[in-house]
């Protein structure tokens, strides 16, 4: 396990900075030892335990390439042994794309050497006033 994940904080920033990275076993070095740990992302079924998150994340950062997050506090939760923190994380969209924000709930949990990624949900945000989501068929 990583000793430099001291807070809860430090925690949540090796998770973003080794997702920006592209490096699936950092990613992974961040999550719980446990195989209480659980990951549900859009359009994803939830992953439960280590190897079913890593085979969640394995094609998300395929081939080293990263996730290029911009990450907003929106409140943070803390007790001495767990903590809640709720996000807005902002990808660079493609050229013509709308910037749309995805919302993001990270829990932590303290353990005998350190902090560590017990949950990570995220959803998109709801679309714009007046834009209608496209429902995929013909129009």
């Amino acid at each position: 396990m990583n000793q430099s994940l001291a807070t809860p904080q430090d925690a949540e920033d090796a998770y973003y900075d080794a997702l920006e990275a592209g490096d699936l076993d950092a990613v992974m070095a961040v999550w719980e030892n446990s195989d209480d740990i659980a990951c549900l992302l859009p359009m994803q079924t939830l992953a439960r335990g280590r190897d079913a998150v890593r085979k969640l994340f394995e094609p998300l950062l395929g081939g080293g390439h990263g996730v290029m997050l911009a990450v907003t506090h929106l409140q943070w939760i803390e007790t001495p042994d767990l903590a809640v923190h709720l996000l807005e994380e902002t990808a660079t969209p493609p050229p013509g794309r709308p910037v749309m924000p995805i919302y993001a709930t990270n829990v932590y949990r303290r353990g005998a050497d350190g902090w560590y990624l017990l949950s990570h949900q995220n959803a998109p945000a709801a679309p714009p006033a007046g834009m209608k989501p496209h429902a995929g068929g013909p129009g």
